[in-house]
């Protein structure tokens, strides 16, 4: 199965990426995936957190690289398969690039869907927005979250949403 994912830059101005991505790969490919999307060079440190359905973020931080004091007792992005992570009630993480100037990512599973022949994965699906050049500062609660995926479409043409020429929705016949 393909996920289907929306990252939304954490400021004001509406800027997102949509990425189809294997439910196979995992928390790596999906950073890499959104470095390539938003146009990084991926020369920082990421790391993703889980958090609740409000954006709020839980203790858990995934690593790109292992920072434990004992190497190899962390889990880092490559341990984790997406499908291990993320699924029909678990759609929401939160991804920070560059802990420096702290890009941070709203991440939402939008749909599962089969894979298209011809597509190769992951794929960038719809861009929409310029990234600035600096990182937003980020007064980061989880109401602020909620009010960006509530009220970011305000300027936007309701064929910017159509990443699967439709409403975005879970098919129950492809949940086993």
């Amino acid at each position: 199965m393909i996920y289907k994912f929306r990252a939304i830059l954490d400021m004001e101005e509406d800027v997102f990426r949509d990425i189809a991505i294997n439910e196979e790969d995992t928390l790596e490919d999906l950073h890499n995936a959104l470095v390539n999307a938003f146009g990084f060079d991926g020369l920082e440190v990421a790391s993703f957190y889980t958090c609740d359905d409000e954006w709020n973020q839980d203790d858990e931080e995934i690593p790109l690289f292992d920072t434990g004091e004992v190497p190899g007792e962390q889990k880092t992005m490559a341990s984790y398969k997406l499908n291990s992570m993320l699924d029909e009630d678990n759609t929401k993480i939160i991804y920070v690039y560059d802990f420096l100037n702290m890009w941070t990512f709203f991440v939402e599973l939008a749909a599962i869907e089969e894979p298209e022949s011809g597509i190769s994965y992951p794929d960038l699906l719809f861009s929409h927005g310029q990234m600035p050049s600096n990182a937003p500062e980020v007064n980061f609660e989880a109401e602020n979250a909620d009010d960006i995926f509530n009220d970011f479409d305000d300027d936007l043409d309701d064929d910017d949403f159509d990443m699967l020429d439709g409403d975005i929705h879970f098919d129950d016949n492809n949940w086993n």
